[in-house]
């Protein structure tokens, strides 16, 4: 059933990890999604091993969608060196990726990142000692001011953030503990609520839990799909939400 006129349906999906003979694959969940929602998201993790040829099959199955799909890089896209590459070949095909940009789509403002780790709350890791732990702080301080910029770019009343990385620890936990810090940071959390986003989407964390908020009370979801898979077996893996179109 089409939204009704005073909100914004988006459908939104990370960790499709797209390989080069996923041909066919995903183009039923992608027409799925585009007689559902106004507007995709993708949220990190677009190909397998960061391949040209992995993204030149993706925006074949992508082919399907009348609808604006916006995405953000993760981790995976980066692995084989040709994430500029990759930002080509989507980019061209018409997909709007979000690296510290904002964007205005159907009357929602979206402004996205990939996001990095780190860990969470108080233990989150600090910039001290060696020059290789400063260099790794310096990279989630610099994704977090990225994504803090992003957000003052957009005047609209309803702010959508998307995430590779999470920005809370809620939406992670049931992966083993030893591997929560690299899954997020809480630095991606000041941004959000400083701007009081409707929500925000992540991926990354394949066995963690689909929904949790940040200390003010902001919806964050986890769209990765083997989540939504295992929660979800009787929908479409992507997850399908309402923006208003006001504030109020």
């Amino acid at each position: 059933m089409p939204p009704a006129k005073d909100v914004t349906r988006i459908a939104a999906v990370a960790d499709i990890h797209c390989t080069t003979t996923s041909q066919g694959e995903l183009q039923p969940l992608f027409a799925q999604a585009s007689e559902q929602a106004d507007v995709l998201l993708l949220c990190g993790d677009l190909t397998d091993y960061g391949l040209a040829e992995e993204a030149e099959v993706l925006v074949n199955e992508l082919a399907v969608m009348d609808i604006p799909t916006l995405a953000v890089l993760g981790n995976h896209d980066y692995e084989s060196g040709e994430p500029d590459d990759m930002r080509k070949i989507l980019t061209d095909a018409g997909v709007k990726l979000l690296d510290g940009e904002a964007c205005e789509v159907a009357g929602v403002g979206f402004a996205g990142v990939k996001g990095f780790a780190g860990g969470f709350g108080s233990h989150m890791l600090q910039a001290w000692g060696e020059v290789s732990i400063k260099q790794f702080v310096h990279e989630a301080v610099e994704e977090a001011l990225k994504l803090e910029s992003a957000l003052a770019k957009l005047n609209t009343p309803q702010r959508v953030a998307v995430l590779h990385y999470a920005p809370i620890q809620e939406t992670v936990e049931g992966e083993p503990c030893d591997i929560l810090p690299f899954l997020g940071s809480s630095r991606l959390e000041e941004p959000l609520n400083r701007f009081s986003v409707a929500l925000a989407l992540h991926g990354h964390a394949h066995h963690g839990q689909v929904e949790g908020r940040t200390s003010r009370n902001i919806p964050v979801y986890n769209v990765a799909m083997p989540l939504l898979k295992k929660y979800f077996p009787d929908q479409p893996p992507f997850r399908l939400l309402d923006i208003p179109l006001t504030d109020s």
